[in-house]
């Protein structure tokens, strides 16, 4: 047989679900991972999804952008100085809208690198999309995935998943 990527169960609502996140949370299992058609309020924290990279990227990259904006501005007044009505070359105030316009593209730019750095993207194919009825978590039913590690057991897994009433037990090859 091949080597498991997890095994997936299948709940016909978000509250089962996040019950069963939850149990299984108690219970020990660490890798978690669902499969919603909708954000589920509360499931990141129950899944322990702590991660803050794209968050903390941004906030680089709009800084960056900020200062790179500004940079810019007085590099080009000093190359190209014009006097106009008085105003100084480096004039901070005329400057702040070309800095605001940098920073949110450098916040972009940055947070959407992270994200499909971090989620591995683009991906074309997932081993959960060759399950048994996965196509259904596009419309109204809640998978939760117990994901396979070194020290995976199967029936451990599956007797983890029974003990919570799902609709189904999906045994998902990686």
């Amino acid at each position: 047989m091949a080597e498991p990527y997890a095994l997936l169960a299948e709940f016909d609502s978000p509250e089962r679900l996040m019950d069963a996140a939850r149990r299984l949370r108690e219970q020990g299992w660490r890798r978690l991972e669902a499969f919603t058609p909708f954000p589920v309020e509360g499931l990141d924290r129950l899944l322990g999804f702590t991660d803050d990279k794209v968050a903390r990227a941004m906030l680089i990259g709009g800084a960056a952008g900020a200062v790179l904006g500004f940079l810019m501005q007085v590099g080009t007044n000093l190359d190209y100085p014009l006097w106009v009505g008085g105003r100084p070359l480096i004039a901070v105030p005329a400057f702040m809208l070309i800095c605001f316009e940098m920073l949110v593209l450098g916040a972009v730019l940055s947070g959407i690198g992270t994200l499909f750095v971090a989620n591995r993207l683009p991906r074309l194919n997932h081993p959960v999309f060759a399950a048994d009825r996965f196509d259904l978590s596009a419309d109204d039913r809640f998978f939760l995935a117990i994901l396979a590690d070194a020290d995976f057991d199967r029936d451990d897994a599956g007797k983890a998943l029974a003990a919570l009433g799902p609709r189904a037990i999906i045994e998902v090859s990686a």
